[in-house]
């Protein structure tokens, strides 16, 4: 906690907040008053304020449950009841979360600036996750051991005995849809577009609690922190250091924490885990020294970046496929592969956020005119023209700042 100057001529700094001296002609900026830990590490009274173990929960639900999307002995009831979990019913491998409360599908397109009015949308992106089930159970297993081609699901084999992908009529591995899909529909759309809301972070009495340091009933954070550190869990919530997870970045879930990895390890993009993380930290540290304004400019930059993952890989994926497409002989496992996970990053692309505004980069009507366009006639993928990947990945490299050359290498 930050001990408030109470003399002028007095400055007194606590452990990873330093608050500057001041004076009526003091001119120093709000930002240069916080200064951010080297490792995410909060405390009060000694003991650790910081907490998402509900992230954590749901991240390990979400890995088993698209595990369990290859697994066709599994009924739609199984699979519907992991994404859709009751506290105390028998759903996960692991005892933890079978205990747990909380469940995926009820955080999907769920935040409170996109969705709290929009129900409509909202119960509609919840039930597209529910098709790529039902359509994984009824078209896909049943076809499991069944050569795919042109509007008929089945296996098809990399080449060169490679990885078997499983897909549907239209060439769709819906295991990777429905996974790649989750990364914007939950983890981005929590982290941005809820926990980092200004309507979420001062909602009710939450900025006059974080100023007393009101903490919440039983806990040892304010509310507000412990919002902040919702969205921080969506990002780094099974890292196995939590306090420093760039060490291991990407390698800690299959979700966005690996696809920041990925883009970090792309030296175009190269920086960008530093930027994300370095805001997280600065932008926490600025709760705890009740600096709201500084607070909202690292949760910006948050939302631009992560924005910005969304978009590269989404682009990176769809070249991917064009490239696959173009070759002399296609090998259609590695193509489809590809595009199945650049088809879940368009869909991502609705829960990106800009960081000036309380608006996606891409609304759900252009984003489902993309998916249309991946989509197309009876035979989707089989039939798909790199024309139309190169004009996708075009548009939506326009409304970042870098390439497509830049995305898709």
């Amino acid at each position: 906690m930050k001990i408030k100057n109470l003399l002028k001529s007095t400055c007194l700094s606590v452990v990873f907040v330093l608050g500057a001296c001041s004076s009526d002609d003091d001119s120093t900026s709000p930002i240069d008053q916080v200064v951010a830990p080297e490792k995410y590490t909060f405390e009060r009274k000694g003991e650790s304020s910081v907490s998402f173990s509900g992230q954590t929960t749901r991240i390990a639900m979400a890995e088993e449950i698209v595990s369990e999307l290859k697994d066709r002995t599994n009924t739609e009831v199984v699979l519907n009841a992991m994404f859709s979990h009751v506290e105390g019913a028998n759903d996960f491998s692991d005892t933890d979360l079978n205990a747990s409360n909380k469940s995926v599908r009820s955080k999907v397109a769920a935040s409170k600036d996109y969705f709290s009015a929009n129900t409509t949308d909202a119960i509609a992106i919840r039930n597209q996750f529910d098709g790529w089930i039902k359509n994984q159970v009824d078209e896909v297993f049943p076809n499991w051991e069944i050569t795919a081609k042109a509007g008929v699901a089945g296996v098809i084999q990399e080449a060169g005995g490679g990885s078997k992908r499983y897909v549907d009529a239209k060439g769709l591995e819906l295991n990777q849809a429905f996974a790649k899909s989750l990364i914007g529909a939950l983890m981005t759309d929590q982290a941005l577009n809820n926990y980092l809301s200004t309507a979420v972070l001062d909602e009710a009495d939450n900025v006059v609690n974080n100023d007393k340091d009101v903490v919440e009933e039983g806990k040892n954070y304010t509310t507000m922190e412990h919002k902040w550190d919702e969205a921080y869990g969506y990002l780094y919530g099974t890292s196995a250091d939590k306090t420093n997870p760039n060490a291991t970045i990407g390698a800690d879930d299959n979700f966005l924490n690996k696809y920041i990895g990925r883009v970090e390890a792309d030296s175009d993009f190269k920086g960008i885990a530093k930027d994300i993380f370095d805001a997280f930290k600065l932008g926490r540290a600025a709760i705890v020294a009740k600096q709201y304004d500084v607070r909202d400019k690292q949760a910006a930059i948050i939302k631009e970046k992560i924005s910005q993952v969304i978009a590269i890989r989404a682009v990176y994926y769809l070249q991917q496929g064009k490239k696959a497409l173009e070759a002399p002989v296609v090998d259609y496992a590695s193509a489809f592969h590809d595009l199945s996970e650049g088809f879940g990053f368009v869909y991502s692309l609705q829960f990106t956020r800009k960081s000036d505004s309380n608006t996606p980069y891409f609304t759900k009507s252009e984003v489902q005119t993309y998916i249309d366009q991946l989509m197309e006639g009876a035979n989707g993928f089989w039939d798909l023209s790199p024309n139309t990947l190169q004009s996708i990945s075009e548009k939506i490299a326009e409304k970042f700042s870098f390439s497509v050359a830049q995305a898709g290498s």
